[in-house]
């Protein structure tokens, strides 16, 4: 069976990246590969490669696809991303909706698997993590789950909602906050 790798930051793991990883699960086995790994907490990183292999394990476990978890810390130089990116995530071929990635891959002799993304603008990590902002002081359940269900499998908001500091966090991270109450 071919080795699939997905790449992604999973800044949280949404139902984009629920797409993908579904997709590349009917080509083949398939190794998630958590991008800046090594990256501080920030508005842009608020979960740590640890907390970001349980979203994506829980995920995979509640739709019964095994999957492989590596974390790949940045390299910041494209040109040289697949040959580093490979010595954690090895050989086979890519899954992805990411034109940029697809390209870097493919000029270094990979099989790429373009994945076609209906909704890729709506589900950018950006989107998602400024949405939960915004309930991130919330404290009732059922308006978490009925915002974040656009955009988050309901395991995921589970696994969210189990620790209520994985949301709240959000609210004090980053320039310009201010502090609420």
């Amino acid at each position: 069976m071919e080795k699939i790798v997905v790449l992604g930051r999973f800044q949280p793991f949404h139902k984009g990246h629920e797409h993908l990883v579904k997709s590349a699960a009917s080509l083949g086995k398939v190794t998630i590969a958590i991008g800046s790994s090594e990256a501080e907490q920030d508005p842009d990183n608020p979960w740590s490669k640890e907390e970001r292999t349980a979203m994506v394990k829980t995920w995979a476990n509640s739709v019964g696809i095994e999957i492989e978890v590596v974390c790949i810390p940045d390299l910041n130089d494209p040109p040289n991303w697949v040959k580093h990116a490979t010595n954690y995530h090895g050989d086979g071929a890519l899954a992805t909706s990411d034109e940029i990635t697809a390209q870097l891959y493919r000029q270094a002799g990979w099989k790429v698997h373009e994945i076609s993304m209906s909704l890729r603008e709506n589900l950018q990590g950006w989107r998602v993590r400024q949405t939960m902002k915004m309930l991130s002081m919330l404290q009732e359940e059922d308006v978490l789950r009925n915002v974040l269900q656009e955009s988050l499998p309901d395991e995921i908001i589970n696994w969210f909602i189990a620790d209520n500091e994985r949301i709240r966090r959000l609210a004090f991270l980053g320039p310009n906050v201010e502090t609420p109450g």
